[in-house]
Protein backbone atom coordinates (compact mmCIF):
# COMPACT_ATOMS: atom_id res chain seq x y z
CA UNK A 1 0.00 0.00 0.00
CA UNK A 2 2.87 2.33 0.83
CA UNK A 3 4.40 1.69 -2.63
CA UNK A 4 1.23 2.81 -4.43
CA UNK A 5 1.49 6.32 -3.07
CA UNK A 6 4.74 7.34 -4.84
CA UNK A 7 3.35 5.94 -8.12
CA UNK A 8 0.12 7.88 -7.76
CA UNK A 9 2.11 10.95 -6.84
CA UNK A 10 4.46 10.39 -9.76
CA UNK A 11 1.53 9.93 -12.14
CA UNK A 12 -0.17 13.12 -10.85
CA UNK A 13 3.07 15.07 -11.16
CA UNK A 14 3.57 13.77 -14.69
CA UNK A 15 0.00 14.82 -15.63
CA UNK A 16 0.53 18.22 -14.06
CA UNK A 17 3.77 18.70 -16.01
CA UNK A 18 2.05 17.70 -19.24
CA UNK A 19 -0.80 20.06 -18.48
CA UNK A 20 1.67 22.83 -17.66
CA UNK A 21 3.53 22.23 -20.93
CA UNK A 22 0.22 22.25 -22.80
CA UNK A 23 -0.77 25.45 -21.01
CA UNK A 24 2.58 27.08 -21.86
CA UNK A 25 2.24 26.00 -25.48
CA UNK A 26 -1.34 27.31 -25.56
CA UNK A 27 -0.31 30.60 -23.95
CA UNK A 28 2.58 31.05 -26.36
CA UNK A 29 0.21 30.23 -29.24
CA UNK A 30 -2.24 32.82 -27.93
CA UNK A 31 0.57 35.37 -27.58
CA UNK A 32 1.65 34.61 -31.13
CA UNK A 33 -1.93 34.91 -32.41
CA UNK A 34 -2.41 38.15 -30.53
CA UNK A 35 0.89 39.49 -31.84
CA UNK A 36 0.05 38.32 -35.35
CA UNK A 37 -3.46 39.76 -35.09
CA UNK A 38 -1.99 43.07 -33.98
CA UNK A 39 0.28 43.07 -37.02
CA UNK A 40 -2.55 42.29 -39.41
CA UNK A 41 -4.68 44.98 -37.78
CA UNK A 42 -2.00 47.57 -38.44
CA UNK A 43 -1.01 46.40 -41.90
CA UNK A 44 -4.56 46.19 -43.17
CA UNK A 45 -5.61 49.39 -41.42
CA UNK A 46 -7.35 50.75 -44.50
CA UNK A 47 -9.26 47.55 -45.23
CA UNK A 48 -11.75 48.29 -42.45
CA UNK A 49 -15.02 49.78 -43.66
CA UNK A 50 -14.83 53.57 -43.50
CA UNK A 51 -17.48 55.29 -41.42
CA UNK A 52 -19.05 58.67 -42.18
CA UNK A 53 -17.70 59.88 -38.83
CA UNK A 54 -14.14 58.93 -39.84
CA UNK A 55 -14.57 60.65 -43.21
CA UNK A 56 -16.07 63.78 -41.65
CA UNK A 57 -13.20 63.95 -39.14
CA UNK A 58 -10.61 63.64 -41.94
CA UNK A 59 -12.41 66.31 -43.99
CA UNK A 60 -12.66 68.67 -41.03
CA UNK A 61 -8.95 68.20 -40.38
CA UNK A 62 -8.24 69.07 -44.01
CA UNK A 63 -10.68 71.97 -44.01
CA UNK A 64 -8.94 73.56 -41.01
CA UNK A 65 -5.61 73.78 -42.85
CA UNK A 66 -7.31 74.89 -46.07
CA UNK A 67 -9.31 77.59 -44.29
CA UNK A 68 -6.21 79.04 -42.58
CA UNK A 69 -4.26 79.10 -45.86
CA UNK A 70 -7.13 80.43 -47.93
CA UNK A 71 -8.15 83.22 -45.60
CA UNK A 72 -4.50 84.26 -45.32
CA UNK A 73 -4.13 84.17 -49.11
CA UNK A 74 -7.31 86.22 -49.65
CA UNK A 75 -6.24 88.77 -47.02
CA UNK A 76 -2.73 89.13 -48.50
CA UNK A 77 -4.01 89.26 -52.11
CA UNK A 78 -6.68 91.83 -51.29
CA UNK A 79 -4.34 93.92 -49.12
CA UNK A 80 -1.79 94.04 -51.97
CA UNK A 81 -4.51 94.92 -54.50
CA UNK A 82 -3.94 91.78 -56.58
CA UNK A 83 -6.46 90.58 -59.15
CA UNK A 84 -8.78 87.61 -58.63
CA UNK A 85 -6.57 85.05 -60.39
CA UNK A 86 -3.39 85.96 -58.47
CA UNK A 87 -5.30 86.03 -55.18
CA UNK A 88 -6.86 82.59 -55.84
CA UNK A 89 -3.46 81.11 -56.81
CA UNK A 90 -1.91 82.41 -53.57
CA UNK A 91 -4.90 81.22 -51.50
CA UNK A 92 -4.76 77.73 -53.03
CA UNK A 93 -0.98 77.49 -52.57
CA UNK A 94 -1.25 78.48 -48.91
CA UNK A 95 -4.19 76.10 -48.41
CA UNK A 96 -1.97 73.20 -49.53
CA UNK A 97 0.92 74.40 -47.34
CA UNK A 98 -1.23 74.68 -44.20
CA UNK A 99 -3.19 71.51 -45.00
CA UNK A 100 0.02 69.47 -45.27
CA UNK A 101 1.54 71.23 -42.24
CA UNK A 102 -1.39 70.22 -40.01
CA UNK A 103 -1.13 66.59 -41.13
CA UNK A 104 2.62 66.55 -40.69
CA UNK A 105 2.34 67.89 -37.16
CA UNK A 106 0.53 64.74 -35.98
CA UNK A 107 2.85 62.43 -37.94
CA UNK A 108 6.02 64.12 -36.66
CA UNK A 109 4.67 63.78 -33.12
CA UNK A 110 4.62 60.01 -33.68
CA UNK A 111 8.41 60.15 -34.06
CA UNK A 112 8.58 59.96 -37.86
CA UNK A 113 11.33 61.88 -39.69
CA UNK A 114 10.50 65.08 -41.62
CA UNK A 115 11.02 63.56 -45.08
CA UNK A 116 8.81 60.53 -44.34
CA UNK A 117 6.18 62.73 -42.66
CA UNK A 118 6.04 64.92 -45.77
CA UNK A 119 5.61 61.83 -48.00
CA UNK A 120 2.77 60.55 -45.78
CA UNK A 121 1.06 63.96 -45.73
CA UNK A 122 1.30 64.27 -49.54
CA UNK A 123 -0.17 60.79 -50.00
CA UNK A 124 -2.85 61.31 -47.36
CA UNK A 125 -4.15 64.79 -48.15
CA UNK A 126 -3.47 65.76 -51.77
CA UNK A 127 -6.76 64.51 -53.24
CA UNK A 128 -8.81 65.83 -50.32
CA UNK A 129 -7.24 69.32 -50.44
CA UNK A 130 -7.47 69.47 -54.26
CA UNK A 131 -11.21 68.61 -54.25
CA UNK A 132 -11.83 71.10 -51.46
CA UNK A 133 -9.96 73.90 -53.24
CA UNK A 134 -11.72 73.35 -56.57
CA UNK A 135 -15.12 73.38 -54.86
CA UNK A 136 -14.70 76.32 -52.51
CA UNK A 137 -12.92 78.55 -55.01
CA UNK A 138 -15.56 77.60 -57.56
CA UNK A 139 -18.27 78.72 -55.13
CA UNK A 140 -16.43 82.01 -54.44
CA UNK A 141 -16.21 82.74 -58.18
CA UNK A 142 -19.88 81.83 -58.76
CA UNK A 143 -21.31 83.96 -55.90
CA UNK A 144 -21.92 87.37 -57.49
CA UNK A 145 -19.49 90.03 -56.25
CA UNK A 146 -17.84 87.76 -53.65
CA UNK A 147 -14.34 87.98 -55.13
CA UNK A 148 -14.53 91.75 -55.54
CA UNK A 149 -16.03 92.39 -52.11
CA UNK A 150 -13.73 94.07 -49.58
CA UNK A 151 -12.49 92.02 -46.61
CA UNK A 152 -14.60 94.16 -44.30
CA UNK A 153 -17.83 93.15 -46.07
CA UNK A 154 -20.33 90.60 -44.90
CA UNK A 155 -20.68 89.36 -48.50
CA UNK A 156 -17.04 88.23 -48.62
CA UNK A 157 -17.09 86.34 -45.31
CA UNK A 158 -20.58 84.96 -45.87
CA UNK A 159 -19.63 83.65 -49.32
CA UNK A 160 -16.40 82.16 -47.92
CA UNK A 161 -18.25 80.40 -45.08
CA UNK A 162 -20.81 79.07 -47.58
CA UNK A 163 -17.96 77.91 -49.86
CA UNK A 164 -16.34 75.99 -46.99
CA UNK A 165 -19.63 74.29 -46.09
CA UNK A 166 -20.18 73.18 -49.71
CA UNK A 167 -16.56 72.01 -49.94
CA UNK A 168 -16.97 69.99 -46.72
CA UNK A 169 -20.15 68.31 -48.01
CA UNK A 170 -18.56 67.43 -51.35
CA UNK A 171 -15.19 66.28 -49.96
CA UNK A 172 -16.52 64.06 -47.14
CA UNK A 173 -17.85 61.30 -49.49
CA UNK A 174 -14.56 61.48 -51.44
CA UNK A 175 -12.62 60.93 -48.20
CA UNK A 176 -14.94 58.08 -47.18
CA UNK A 177 -14.28 56.38 -50.52
CA UNK A 178 -10.50 56.87 -50.16
CA UNK A 179 -10.36 55.68 -46.53
CA UNK A 180 -12.39 52.58 -47.45
CA UNK A 181 -9.64 51.67 -49.92
CA UNK A 182 -6.83 52.28 -47.45
CA UNK A 183 -5.88 55.53 -49.16
CA UNK A 184 -6.18 59.21 -48.31
CA UNK A 185 -6.41 59.91 -44.59
CA UNK A 186 -6.16 56.16 -43.80
CA UNK A 187 -2.44 56.41 -44.63
CA UNK A 188 -1.86 59.11 -42.01
CA UNK A 189 -4.23 57.47 -39.50
CA UNK A 190 -1.74 54.66 -38.80
CA UNK A 191 0.69 57.26 -37.43
CA UNK A 192 -1.78 58.79 -34.98
CA UNK A 193 -1.62 55.86 -32.55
Amino acid sequence: MSEAHPKVHQHATHDHEDHGADHDHHASHEDHSHHHGHHVGHAGHGSHPATWRMAASATLHCLTGCAIGEVLGMVIGTALGWGNVATIVLAVALAFVFGYALSMRGILRAGVGFKQALKVALAADTVSIAVMEVVDNGVMVVVPGAMDAPLSSLLFWGALAFAFIVAFLVTTPVNKWLIGRGKGHAIAHAYHH
